[in-house]
């Protein structure tokens, strides 16, 4: 069947069809003449899930990756978020929930595979800050990401020679349990379709893990999009979700990879929500139908989101179609695990398809984890933001003829305060405005420390102002979320341009860079359990509490009744953002590992718009996802 020969090591090889196959070694390779991969010179197909570890609290992992291997799959796929391993330039970070390594340990331990995505570039509904801000300033080109750049290339690489050599050791062929590796991530849904630039990334993960590892692309299931996004010499992959021809869905990739195996790299279980739209939901039955139909043909699948899990903090990204869409904290994604890493009815046909295909693995699915309705905490007002700035921006404010955008002052995430005063007597209303797609993306507005409402990209972008000459004009801004996916992927924040007043130019700014997250880990403001009911209003204030539980400390998810948006803390992490009065998320979830069963357990909220007049969170133990309010017509949207 093919030449043998002997290498240096003492291996007995042989030369067969698909490629090189020694006696004792590891291997995975595509075998093209029979249209499938071989694992050590066997025909395999993988049937693997997505789970993404930055959005999986570490103390959840084993249970998360255990359930998919209950499931029935031999595989996971995982993105690598570059941004959250190098917060800063040439600053890396790859411990607590941030441990790759020990994630990987743990998908090996339970004799799972690994199809690895490490971009440079994810999507992933991710929010789309670059590495320390050093490819988003003021002076780059307005398409920095994913070309021939030098500065992007430059870091591209420097990341990449941090990252590859931890991988290169748990390459399949090396020992380890990664069979396969995506260079780049639906590059051809990118208007910049450059080869050069996919040439040069080939060259850099083959120059750093070596020639045998397999490299693949993947991008949508459409001719545009496989032209921009293949090169010879990486394995083109599709992605789609359920439809009712999926030999016609492969058929693109057979344009690009007329024998190999087909390969499905995301088969979309659910989708994802966006705030003031229905939550996302799908079919299990359609789900199920479609893997079968795949696996029937023979076809490697990978099941986009297996478990979604939760954007928190600030990770929660945006598309743009046809206007800025950020992405909720939840990102359940209708999976079949749910966001709390519950098994679902859509898990349990998905299991029921694989059974049909393969093995699955003895003994019960591991159970829901434990919830608790902790119930009703009241909070207490410790003050208005304005009235906290020395600690939440304790290095002083950034003097500025005009406004500077978050990127020019540093500030990857959160809010920035920006400050002026009236440059004359407005006695009859007059308006505040900011051009169009200037607030990136809610400023809310306050006179003298009075709140008067906000302008919203894609909203609301004049209010009428009365005032003194001298008035002090406010405007907190918010990042909700850099776009992640398209030709938008340059999203600026903050105040972009000049705003006027009545026609008339603002000018001589104080620009107050705030670090809420870091004031609240030093313990600061300090949790309270005073009455509630504390001085409670309108415009940006922070809010604190605490709560015991009755000696477990279990998952749960706040509900926030009466309160606008904001965020939420608890004993120093953040969760996310919450947003009742847009929708569709009304509760936050909030990992069990996250509480402490015996001391108390520290709330701080920072609302912006207005809390109720008997401020407090109640603790389900259920999420409530389906309320949605129409951002511009006010009306309640209840998805059948």
């Amino acid at each position: 069947r093919g030449r043998f020969v002997r290498l240096g090591l003492g291996l007995e090889c042989s030369q067969l069809p698909w490629g090189q196959v020694c006696a004792g070694a590891r291997s995975f390779q595509v075998d093209y003449a029979h249209d499938c991969f071989r694992k050590d010179g066997t025909p395999f197909r993988y049937i693997s899930g997505s789970i993404h570890y930055a959005r999986v609290p570490r103390p959840a992992w084993r249970d998360r990756l255990l359930k998919m291997y209950m499931s029935g799959l031999n595989a996971v796929q995982v993105y690598v978020p570059w941004n959250y391993h190098e917060p800063l330039p040439g600053v890396y970070d790859f411990s607590g929930d941030r441990d790759l390594g020990h994630f990987l340990d743990l998908t090996a331990e339970l004799g799972l595979l690994v199809i690895l995505r490490p971009g440079p570039y994810i999507c992933a509904e991710w929010e789309m800050v670059r590495a320390g801000q050093g490819l988003l300033s003021p002076e780059s080109d307005p398409s920095p990401l994913m070309s021939l750049l030098p500065d992007y290339l430059q870091a591209v690489d420097s990341w990449l020679d941090v990252l590859l050599p931890r991988i290169k050791p748990r390459l399949y062929q090396n020992g380890g349990n990664i069979i396969s590796i995506q260079v780049e991530n639906e590059y051809g849904s990118y208007s910049a379709c450059d080869y050069d630039y996919l040439r040069h990334l080939l060259a850099a993960f083959r120059t750093r893990l070596g020639p045998d590892v397999l490299l693949f692309t993947t991008d949508g299931n459409s001719a545009a999009e496989l032209r921009c996004g293949t090169l010879q010499g990486l394995y083109t992959t599709v992605d789609f979700g359920p439809g009712p021809n999926v030999t016609a869905a492969f058929a693109p990739q057979r344009l690009y990879e007329p024998k190999g195996p087909l390969v499905n790299s995301e088969y979309y279980t659910g989708w994802l929500d966006y705030w003031g739209e229905p939550h996302a939901s799908s079919s299990p039955v359609q789900v199920a139908r479609g893997l079968q139909d795949m696996l029937q043909l023979g076809a490697n699948v990978n099941m986009y989101m297996f478990q979604g899990g939760t954007n928190f903090g600030y990770w929660s990204g945006a598309d743009y179609k046809g206007c800025y869409k950020p992405v909720t904290t939840s990102y359940d994604y209708d999976a079949p695990l749910s966001e709390a890493g519950d098994p679902t009815e859509k898990l349990f046909a998905i299991r029921t398809v694989i059974g049909k295909f393969q093995p699955l693995p003895e003994g019960p699915m591991p159970p829901a984890t434990p919830k608790y309705a902790y119930g009703h905490v009241p909070l207490r007002k410790q003050g208005e933001v304005l009235e906290l700035l020395d600690v939440l921006c304790p290095g002083g404010p950034i003097r500025s003829q005009f406004p500077l955008t978050f990127e020019a002052v540093k500030q990857a995430h959160g809010f920035v305060l920006y400050r002026t005063r009236l440059p004359r007597d407005v006695w009859d209303p007059a308006p505040l405005s900011a051009p169009p797609n200037s607030v990136c993306d809610r400023a809310y507005v306050l006179l003298n420390g009075e709140y008067q409402g906000r302008l919203e990209r894609d909203g609301q972008m004049t209010l009428n102002l009365t005032g003194q000459a001298g008035a002090r004009l406010d405007l907190l801004v918010e990042n909700m979320g850099r776009i992640n996916f398209g030709v938008n992927a340059s999203d600026f924040k903050g105040l972009l341009q000049n705003l006027s007043l009545d026609s008339a130019l603002l000018s001589d700014w104080l620009i107050y860079p705030l670090d809420v997250d870091s004031a609240v880990t030093r313990g600061w403001p300090l949790p309270t359990t005073q009455a509630e009911g504390s001085r409670a209003g309108l415009g940006p204030a922070l809010y604190t509490g605490a709560f015991q539980t009755p000696g477990v400390a279990w998952d749960t998810f706040v509900k926030f009744p009466g309160w606008s948006k904001g965020q939420l803390w608890i004993n120093g992490f953040n969760v996310g953002r919450y947003w009742p009065v847009r929708g569709p998320q009304q509760t936050l979830f909030v990992p069990g590992s996250l509480l402490s069963a015996s001391a108390p357990n520290n709330i701080t909220l920072l609302e912006l718009e207005g809390a109720p007049p008997r401020p407090f969170v109640l603790f389900l133990d259920r999420p409530l996802f389906n309320q949605t309010v129409s951002a511009r017509a006010g009306t309640e949207l209840r998805p059948p």
